[in-house]
């Protein structure tokens, strides 16, 4: 006899309160899994809407992120910009929030963080990817643009 084991796919509601998104998100730990799967189902379900998301977005205020580089999706725990060059303006939206917002993005980035697995990494990104990684930290450091 086979067991199989089933997942259930939880997508969450999108948090719209201003006041909790401005809240500086806590460090994620090992016990933050469960979040990161979350953020997967719900970000799969907007795919048609957005690219990325902050754990803050799913009314969960821990250092987390995900993002879509067709066909995955990378998860971030604990992000960190190291390094950036060639700042530039740009218009964006959220899905948290309403309309467009003008902010200044980098072109080039450099992210320390820590994979699924917990183990530490360094990777450098451009163009949009970096803008995606930035709006998303942001989101874990409580700032709305």
């Amino acid at each position: 006899m086979i067991f199989e084991e089933k997942r259930y796919v939880m997508i969450k509601p999108i948090m719209k309160d201003e006041a909790f998104l401005a809240i500086k998100s806590a460090p994620a730990t090992k016990m933050d899994t469960q979040v990161a799967q979350d953020l997967k189902d719900t970000l799969q379900a907007y795919s048609d809407q957005c690219v990325g998301m902050a754990a803050n977005m799913i009314g969960v205020s821990k250092n987390i992120i995900i993002f879509a580089i067709e066909p995955a999706q990378i998860v971030m725990y604990n992000p960190k910009i190291t390094k950036k060059s060639r700042p530039y303006k740009v218009k964006e939206g959220c899905l948290s929030l309403e309309g467009e917002r003008n902010t200044t993005r980098y072109e080039n980035i450099t992210v320390e963080y820590q994979d699924e697995s917990f183990k530490k990494c360094k990777q450098s990104y451009s163009g949009f990817v970096a803008q995606i990684i930035q709006h998303e930290i942001d989101h874990c450091n409580g700032i709305i643009i």
